[in-house]
């Protein structure tokens, strides 16, 4: 170990100690009740052996960008470590070894020697990479992103940075500008490979016969969405023949979508129905009660409003409707979304309040479309 790996390991140390009280008290959160027992307790979280390929990832999204990779490693010995319930929970669903990451203080006891160490995005952690490398692993970073907000911080701690880069075999960047600022931290062997959220297959599981009659889906609406956007529609419904397809995000609001619906129905004089009793979509309004189905939506819709947007929540994903040649409508709260927006051409953004009018002027937009792809073959070389 070298004198600053020594060093950083005490720090790291100090502060496990000073944190335990605070640690323990947030294990009893639902929302940290498995994470937190098992990165800074080993709680059911033994070592990892693995003499194949380690993917790190943090969370949900980088779990799911995985699957067109390993795919292609079925082969493999893999193993994937993260840092939230949601991501363990979808990497469950691979064939690897899935565990949660410890913190930093555990890991030169913990980490067996794999054949090489792929970090998704920005999960720089220090010991992470001096004790891969000093087991003689290969780190591959993929999907290397820093953000122009972050920048200056990084810059800031620069000389750490560069520390941690030194480890580093290859670096695999989303964008120019991001090879631009690794480099500028001490990175080498950086190369332009784009995105691999963009290379995840989104395709449909039924197929529904379009219609004549302009459609449009609500899509992963949240708390406080749902009542504006109907009345919005039905609004525009006066002016326009087309009907509306509304897709909760939580299925345990189905009953409250329910009832607004029918209550904007009786006021405005339009039909609604639940799918998961007619499964058909023939009425003004239809409630998409049933879980999986907002890609099938998609491909049958002209015009996606995506939720989650409209209240601070972050948006949803722009590439799955996107892919179906939709028009896309959001809300200004698409601030999760901002790396995939980047990727989507033609989407409109609009308050709630505006909705109708954005709807009306929909009418000149032409269908969203994703402007670039991802090389996957480059991507398993690097990481072979």
């Amino acid at each position: 170990m070298t004198p600053f790996s020594l060093l950083y390991f005490c720090a790291a140390l100090l502060l496990y100690i000073a944190a335990v009280p605070l640690l323990i008290l947030l294990s009893f959160k639902e929302k940290y009740k498995d994470s937190i027992p098992a990165r800074f307790f080993l709680r059911n979280n033994a070592p990892l052996r693995t003499e194949g390929i380690w993917f790190h990832v943090c969370s949900l999204g980088e779990s799911r960008a995985l699957k067109p990779l390993l795919e292609r490693l079925n082969d493999t010995d893999i193993a994937i470590t993260v840092i939230t319930q949601t991501g363990f929970e979808a990497s469950q669903s691979y064939e690897a070894q899935v565990r949660y990451l410890p913190f930093e203080i555990f890991l030169p006891f913990w980490i067996g020697k794999p054949k090489t160490l792929v970090v998704l995005e920005a999960e720089f952690w220090y010991m992470l990479f001096a004790v891969v490398a000093a087991r003689g692993a290969k780190i591959v970073l993929l999907n290397a992103r820093i953000s122009e907000r972050s920048y200056p911080k990084y810059l800031k701690l620069g000389w750490f940075y560069r520390k941690i880069f030194a480890y580093v075999d290859t670096v695999l960047v989303q964008s120019e500008i991001d090879k631009e600022r690794f480099a500028s931290l001490g990175a080498r062997n950086i190369e332009v490979v784009g995105n691999i959220k963009l290379a995840q297959k989104i395709v449909v599981t039924k197929y529904y016969e379009r219609s004549d009659v302009e459609t449009i889906v609500a899509a992963s609406t949240h708390e406080g969405e749902d009542g504006m956007i109907l009345a919005e529609f039905a609004a525009y419904r006066k002016e326009r023949n087309s009907r509306l397809l509304v897709v909760p995000r939580h299925p345990e609001r189905f009953e409250k979508v329910w009832e607004l619906m029918q209550r904007v129905c009786a006021t405005h004089q339009l039909t609604c129905k639940r799918f998961s009793q007619h499964h058909d979509f023939d009425a003004d309004m239809v409630l998409i009660d049933a879980m999986g189905e907002l890609n099938n939506i998609y491909a049958i819709s002209d015009i996606a409003i995506l939720g989650g947007a409209f209240a601070p929540i972050g948006g949803h994903n722009p590439l799955e409707p996107a892919t179906f040649g939709c028009k896309i409508i959001t809300g200004k709260h698409h601030f999760h979304q901002l790396e995939l927006l980047k990727y989507v051409e033609n989407v409109l953004v609009c308050e709630l309040h505006e909705l109708k009018e954005t709807l009306l002027a929909s009418e000149q937009m032409k269908a969203a479309y994703i402007t670039e792809t991802i090389d996957i073959d480059r991507v398993i070389d690097s990481i072979g």
